[in-house]
């Protein structure tokens, strides 16, 4: 896979860094972690890396259910003075207009469901978890959680989602104090 970060050009005062990972479900904590780690050494403020982490770990999860099982997947951060955009990105079958306005359609006539019956079950499969109320709610979640979100996706190029999110600095963070420090806003 090879990241966007080596094909687009951005402002040297921005700070832009890369994570791929495997499409499995232990590369979603190991991003947490990573990604949040990074975040709060930079200075954000805790408030905001919490946000930050939960739309990104919706976008990340979405790629484990939908990119197909042979491609991994990567998260761009690039943080300026008051904002920050994260990106996900998958080399995955990607989306057609048609499916994406059909799974809309659906969801919206959808009658609600009551998940009590599938606490009964020893084993719960996919299809069930996707029968769920809580199910299919990635995209309103990431939206409460950052400014701006962006899709944009075609069959057989995959799928980038955009997070962007205005963020504060906390008073001892570590940027503000670097000579000439001039971050510029990102994206």
């Amino acid at each position: 896979m090879r990241t966007r970060v080596l094909h687009e050009q951005k402002s040297a005062s921005d700070v832009r860094f890369c994570l791929v990972f495997p499409r499995e479900s232990l590369s979603i904590p190991v991003m947490r972690h990573v990604l949040g780690d990074t975040l709060c050494r930079l200075g954000l403020d805790e408030d905001c890396i919490a946000d930050l982490l939960l739309a990104v770990t919706e976008a990340c999860t979405n790629v484990l259910r939908h990119a197909g099982t042979e491609h991994g997947y990567e998260v761009v951060a690039t943080v300026g003075q008051s904002r920050c955009v994260l990106e996900v990105l998958d080399d995955g079958h990607g989306i057609s207009r048609a499916r994406i306005r059909a799974v809309r359609r659906a969801r919206r006539n959808r009658p609600p469901v009551r998940p009590v019956p599938l606490l009964h079950r020893r084993r719960v499969r996919g299809s069930d978890i996707a029968k769920l109320a809580e199910s299919g709610r990635g995209m309103a979640i990431m939206r409460a959680c950052v400014d701006d979100v962006s899709l944009h996706s075609g069959p057989r190029r995959g799928t980038v989602v955009q997070l962007r999110k205005r963020i504060e600095w906390r008073d001892d963070a570590p940027v503000a104090d670097l000579p000439g420090w001039a971050l510029r806003d990102a994206g």
